[in-house]
């Protein structure tokens, strides 16, 4: 089984199984990281993936890392680049009433998993752009500081602040939350 840098150089050459196998590999993690950076709108996730996946086609691996790690710093350009088109985002009362309602109905119920979802939603719209990047790849994607370091193109040190800064800014807004 050819390791993905292969199937790079096997895709270049218009091989269409090779593409398919690295979207098999990739897709779904892609996906999540997209769904977490759109603030949970499916179709904008799926359209971020479908997008990073064409700039994986136009776009040069150098082997620098990853193939993995490189196709995240295009999605999360690619997310820059949404963001910066819309330039819209909820006000203050809209997070804080969504996430009374959410706290609210929160319980051991079934419904209970999809309540905290929305909750996580409503918490990572609540921080800027670089903050809920850096806490969805470190906290939800499990990526290492170096990982993180190389997709967003940041010294290591800029992000282990911004997670700091991130994760603080989390303990202010949402004091509480877990408290009855």
């Amino acid at each position: 089984m050819p390791d993905d840098t292969e199937l790079l150089a096997q895709i270049r050459r218009g091989d269409q199984a090779a593409f398919a196998t690295l979207l098999g590999r990739h897709a779904r993690y892609l996906y999540g990281v997209a769904h977490s950076l759109t603030g949970g709108d499916p179709a904008d996730a799926e359209d971020l993936v479908q997008e990073t996946l064409m700039g994986a086609l136009t776009g040069q691996f150098r082997g620098e890392s990853s193939v993995r790690t490189w196709l995240v710093r295009i999605l999360v350009n690619r997310a820059a680049m949404l963001r910066r088109s819309r330039s819209r985002k909820p006000s203050g009362a809209e997070l804080d009433e969504n996430r009374a309602a959410a706290h609210a109905s929160a319980g051991t119920s079934p419904a209970a998993s999809v309540e905290a979802k929305l909750d996580l939603t409503t918490m990572l719209a609540a921080l800027s752009p670089d903050h809920r990047q850096v806490i969805v790849l470190r906290e939800l994607e499990g990526l290492s500081y170096e990982r993180i370091a190389e997709a967003l193109h940041l010294p290591r040190g800029t992000v282990e602040s911004r997670l700091h800064r991130a994760r603080e800014e989390l303990r202010k807004r949402f004091k509480g939350y877990l408290q009855p």
